[in-house]
């Protein structure tokens, strides 16, 4: 039997980053979707871009069912800044374990900001818009020489 949608509405847009982790642990991509609303948008680390909820909810049906199927989060620094009544950016650092490598070994853990921005109506805080970014320590860019690779100026 499929785990519940979380059905409870935020009431604050702190609890934004609680909820996501929630929804990810139902392993459902309906669950994480459910969190945003209809017209939202979501960027995932690696710069794909999905417009609307149906759009939101299927990679992530997709990596939860797959390579994300062990994985847990977990939360860390949290930020919000309320920008008015009804609208809020909420930033929080995860933490990924357990992800399935290609080669089917499990991956060292990861580190990304999500950032969201939330907006209150009817259905309480709903995400409009969202942004994964991945955290590379001691990292400034990234430079494209035939792959993607982080680099740091400072150590020449």
């Amino acid at each position: 039997m499929a785990a519940p949608i979380p059905t409870d509405p935020l009431t604050r847009p702190e609890d934004f980053p609680a909820a996501f982790i929630a929804a990810w642990e139902t392993r459902r991509g309906d669950a994480i979707a459910a969190l945003f609303t209809e017209d939202a948008d979501f960027v995932n680390v690696t710069g794909l871009w999905w417009h609307g909820r149906a759009a939101i909810a299927k990679p992530h049906e997709y990596a939860l069912k797959s390579f994300f199927s062990e994985t847990t989060l977990r939360a860390g620094r949290t930020e919000t800044r309320h920008l008015g009544p009804d609208v809020a950016v909420v930033r929080c650092r995860l933490t990924l374990a357990g992800q399935t490598a290609p080669d089917g070994s499990t991956a060292g853990d990861r580190q990304t900001i999500l950032t969201a921005v939330l907006q209150r109506g009817p259905e309480g805080w709903l995400a409009v818009s969202a942004q994964n970014t991945d955290v590379v320590p001691g990292k400034e860019t990234h430079l494209n020489a035939g792959t993607l690779t982080a680099v740091d100026y400072r150590q020449r």
